[in-house]
């Protein structure tokens, strides 16, 4: 298998689950009890936040950018940033790489076509909800996107923060979450909703009310294990 690079650390929790979801499923679609050759760089979260924040989007991808290079200097031939909301610039960052990435949303959106979705909602860091990266994919797959309200991307964002960045998982707060879903069901007709923000499938950790909760952490590294593993 051809060495894979992940952009960690933003967050921790999440690349942890990464890292984890990387051996399971390798093992899981090769039959091999060995393991595949994983480097991460584990970049500061908060730096790139603030980044965000000020909509520095030079300094972001110029940023990502250098943690892509220190990957392809450590011997990955291709990588995955192991996070939704620094896709905002991934084709910025795509377009000055050395090797080749795997976006998260666009291994989504294949994953919502081949489901037949037509209507998902969409949960993520306020960063993610209020920003189009994810419409503008889906939507040229002729897939709506959906967000919740200003309250509930409010509710979700500082759920996200406050908790779910440092793997506190309340009940509470998980039924908050099934709440919204429940809401955009009734009143929005999702037939399936992204977990927009890798911690998400740390509390909504499957299917409920009869829709798909697609995992974008899970499939979008089954999708780099394929190609890790493919010939080309």
């Amino acid at each position: 298998m051809k060495k894979m690079g992940i952009v960690g650390g933003i967050g921790p929790e999440s690349t942890v689950d990464y890292y984890r979801l990387v051996i399971k499923t390798y093992q899981e679609m090769t039959g091999d009890r060995n393991y595949p050759e994983v480097v991460i760089n584990s970049i500061n979260m908060t730096k790139m936040l603030q980044m965000v924040s000020d909509r520095d989007w030079d300094s972001l991808v110029g940023y990502l950018a250098s943690a892509v290079k220190e990957l392809e200097n450590a011997g990955a031939a291709y990588a995955v940033m192991a996070s939704n909301t620094p896709h905002i610039v991934f084709d910025e960052v795509l377009a000055v790489s050395g090797i080749p990435l795997l976006s998260i949303v666009t291994e989504t959106c294949k994953k919502a076509k081949e489901l037949g979705l037509q209507r998902v909602g969409l949960f993520g860091t306020g960063f993610t909800m209020k920003a189009d990266y994810y419409a503008r994919v889906f939507e040229k797959e002729g897939i709506s996107v959906i967000v919740p309200g200003e309250k509930e991307q409010e509710y979700i964002h500082n759920r996200i923060f406050s908790e779910l960045q440092a793997l506190v998982i309340r009940k509470e707060t998980k039924e908050g979450l099934l709440a919204i879903v429940r809401k955009m069901i009734q009143e929005s007709g999702i037939d399936g909703i992204v977990l927009g923000c890798t911690e998400l499938p740390l509390i909504l950790d499957k299917d409920e009310y009869g829709i798909k909760f697609l995992n974008t952490s899970l499939i979008h590294m089954e999708s780099a294990l394929k190609y890790g593993l493919s010939e080309t």
